[in-house]
């Protein structure tokens, strides 16, 4: 079934899941669209935005944000447009980021609905290198692992939607950039397209050695939003004083129990202590939000100018969100993953 304006199909949690989520974890439902009330504005989605944070918010934990209820929409920023509008400060037509999750309509009161270009050409670009990605790579980047030209900057899943960006944003730094990501064709991608000097699988046997030979010089740098086997290759690595900035622990999202072997806590706490390494978590809209402007001012230049390149993977139709989200969290995606849920202008 297409989007239209007769039915709201929405994406639901039907159970959590206990490691990797699976098809019967959602649950597509229909219900009637919404009325926006005095003050609000009802807004169709065009554009979800499919995230790993998103596994996060289906387990009942505590975490930096609650979880989504069984039964409830699962969230995810969107790009929309405004159907109606009570609300002074939008319009009919408008187009917008939101929040408004995995279904056709939604209402808001317009609190964190960011306007957007109404006829930009590639709105779903307000997602990913214009978006959330985005700001997530270049705050990481800039603020906590402050590059400086000649350093080496690692970054882990090298041709996602953050990690593509901040090897990027290193290279206009003057670093040398080695990506690390799951298959030749994203690491020929990486150094061909993206301007990688070098980019490593990491499935290859010998990560360990290939990364001590690129890196030569040890790491200055390591973007971490995977962890995981990737974490530990790199932190013997890591220079006196390297920075780390730390959005994502991708390769652990779906574990269930601590992983076997022998505690490495010790080694880790050693490592930041006699190398003085700053390792450093953040939640982009939370602690950079009020910075949006000052990464818009950098990014659009260089997006424009083509000196970054951005790739997406778009999905077509709500129904397929829930297996393409699947497919994120395994690294099947290549680019930024968005499922186009319905059409820039419905008839």
């Amino acid at each position: 079934m297409n989007q239209n304006r007769n039915v709201n199909r929405q994406i639901t949690l039907n159970s959590r899941p206990h490691g990797a989520p699976t098809l019967s974890n959602f649950n597509l439902v229909e219900s009637a669209i919404p009325e926006a009330g005095e003050g609000e504005i009802l807004l169709r989605t065009i554009y979800l935005s499919l995230d790993p944070y998103m596994r996060g918010r289906m387990n009942d934990a505590k975490s930096y944000a609650p979880p989504v209820a069984l039964g409830e929409v699962m969230v995810g920023g969107s790009i929309c447009r405004v159907e109606v509008s009570n609300h002074q400060g939008f319009e009919q037509g408008d187009l917008v980021v939101a929040f408004s999750g995995w279904q056709d309509y939604s209402v808001s009161n317009g609190e964190g609905v960011i306007k957007l270009d109404s006829a930009m050409e590639n709105p779903s670009y307000g997602l990913g290198v214009l978006g959330m990605p985005g700001l997530t790579a270049y705050m990481g980047l800039m603020d906590i692992g402050q590059p400086k030209k000649g350093e080496t900057l690692v970054v882990a899943a090298a041709t996602g939607a953050v990690g593509s960006l901040v090897g990027q944003i290193g290279k206009l730094q003057g670093c040398k950039v080695v990506g690390i990501a799951g298959s030749k064709e994203k690491c020929d991608y990486a150094v061909r397209e993206l301007g990688f000097d070098a980019c490593l699988n990491h499935n290859d046997a010998d990560l360990e050695s290939q990364l001590a030979t690129v890196c030569s010089n040890g790491i200055d740098i390591y973007f971490e939003n995977v962890g995981g086997k990737v974490f530990n290759t790199v932190l013997p690595l890591l220079n006196s004083k390297a920075r780390v900035p730390l959005c994502g622990l991708i390769a652990q999202y779906n574990a269930t129990d601590l992983p076997e072997g022998p505690d490495r806590m010790g080694l880790l706490m050693g490592n930041l202590l006699v190398k003085r390494i700053k390792m450093q978590g953040f939640i982009v809209f939370d602690d950079y939000g009020h910075r949006y402007d000052e990464f818009q001012q950098a990014m659009v230049p260089w997006l424009m100018s083509g000196q970054i390149k951005y790739k997406e993977d778009k999905v077509s139709g709500l129904e397929n969100a829930s297996a393409a989200f699947i497919g994120l969290l395994q690294g099947e995606n290549f680019g930024k993953l968005v499922v186009q849920v319905g059409p820039e202008h419905l008839d």
